[in-house]
């Protein structure tokens, strides 16, 4: 089976902010290959691909299941409306796709040790 993974960010204004989540899937990209088959990356808003394009690429590129990942700290009405309400579009408009959604970042048991070693690196940086 071909597994994909689609990176969901909010989307911003700042053309930076954006080229840091393409940075992001590249990175992931490289690093996850072994894991997907394909990894993209997509924004609710302000930025293109948007979700249901995203999606769509990665169905055109053959996936045939597709895990969308947010990557958003909190689960405020994006990932708890927004997000699920794109999905659901886009399995009506590719049944041939299993798309599931990820917990989003916030939920990461990973995230409070990551903070502590980013303190701890940015701790030495400063000293």
């Amino acid at each position: 089976m071909k597994k994909s993974l689609l990176l969901v960010a909010h989307g911003s204004r700042r053309a930076a902010s954006n080229d840091e989540v393409r940075t992001l899937t590249d990175r992931l990209r490289a690093d996850a290959a072994s894991d997907f088959a394909d990894i993209a990356c997509a924004f609710l808003e302000l930025a293109d691909p948007s979700i249901p394009d995203g999606l769509a690429e990665l169905a055109e590129r053959g996936a045939e299941h597709i895990t969308v990942l947010p990557y958003f700290l909190a689960a405020g009405r994006h990932v708890a409306e927004d997000i699920p309400a794109e999905v659901e579009t886009a399995r009506a408009a590719h049944p041939e796709v299993a798309i599931e959604i990820a917990p989003y970042l916030g939920t990461s048991d990973a995230l409070p040790r990551l903070l502590l070693e980013m303190l701890g690196d940015s701790a030495v940086a400063a000293g």
